[in-house]
């Protein structure tokens, strides 16, 4: 299973989407801006986002997308639907019929980190990956505050 650019762009916008998109639907200019992606592609990629359901979209001057359903029920291999071939497992050595007896020296290493990547895209939510973005934010900035205490208490000393 190989991830496309397609599927990281979808997965970052859902994730923006997510986090931005609660009250009122994101337009795609916004969201392209602060992803620095491709306008259009990434209109192209949320409208097949849409049509799978993983969004939805309104039109007109408020419109924009919104998720389809919650962010906990919505899981990456939802995401990456639309653009990945799931079930089809390339041979990391390139051979067109990797397989059974025609196996390469990779085949089954390849196919354990193959499974393990599907396991993983069907059991992690766009909700789990918000959380650890904002669990990944917390501990820079609450550490950063000790030190800067630990500062002001060494210079009263002095």
């Amino acid at each position: 299973m190989w991830i496309s650019g397609t599927s990281q762009y979808a997965i970052r916008a859902v994730v923006h989407v997510a986090a931005h998109g609660a009250d009122a639907p994101v337009r795609v200019g916004p969201i392209a801006e602060a992803l620095d992606m491709p306008r259009n592609y990434l209109s192209k990629t949320l409208h097949a986002l849409a049509r799978a359901g993983v969004l939805k979209s309104e039109r007109g001057p408020r419109g924009g997308f919104q998720l389809a359903k919650p962010a906990a029920r919505l899981t990456l291999a939802q995401v990456t639907a639309p653009f990945e071939d799931v079930e089809t497992r390339h041979c990391l050595l390139g051979r067109p019929h990797c397989g059974g007896a025609n196996a390469c020296a990779a085949h089954a290493r390849w196919n354990a980190v193959s499974t393990s990547l599907q396991t993983y895209f069907a059991s992690t939510t766009i909700a789990d990956l918000l959380d650890d973005t904002r669990a990944a934010r917390t501990p820079s900035s609450a550490r950063a505050r000790p030190r800067a205490a630990s500062r002001r208490a060494t210079t009263r000393r002095r």
